[in-house]
């Protein structure tokens, strides 16, 4: 069984915004020439965060728009006081900061629709993604 890390880093351009990085999981996942086994995508931050959906320009926005009436950029947080991104943390901490999904015949295992993001609540920033695969 062979493992296979890779860190890969995302850009964002503003303070809230949904990256779609399928692509660079399953480039990641060609490169390593695993046939079948798990890959690991890991988030090393507190204000941002992974979810797995449809990637549609009008869902985009209303993720964005489900973000602000969850937690409101200018809300009265008690964070703030020291740092003004409470509701950076305060989002990431209903996302995920990882995800483990199958691989089988050499391909990334998912729905339909399902295509992977990188929520960055607390942008711009250059954010780091750990992967690992596992497998044969």
């Amino acid at each position: 069984m062979k493992v296979i890390t890779r860190e890969i880093t995302i850009s964002s351009r503003r303070r809230r915004e949904v990256i779609n990085i399928s692509d660079k999981v399953e480039e990641f996942i060609k490169d390593s020439g695993i046939k079948n086994g798990l890959v690991l995508i890991f988030l090393p931050h507190a204000t941002a965060g992974l979810f797995a959906n449809e990637d549609e320009p009008r869902i985009r926005k209303d993720y964005e728009t489900l973000f602000e009436r969850l937690v409101p950029v200018n809300g009265d947080y008690e964070h703030n006081k020291i740092d003004n991104n409470a509701d950076a943390h305060l989002l990431a901490a209903l996302f995920k900061q990882f995800y483990v999904l199958p691989i089988v015949n050499g391909e990334l295992v998912r729905g339909t629709w399902q295509e992977l993001f990188l929520a960055d609540f607390d942008g711009p920033r250059t954010r780091r993604i750990v992967l690992v695969v596992i497998g044969e």
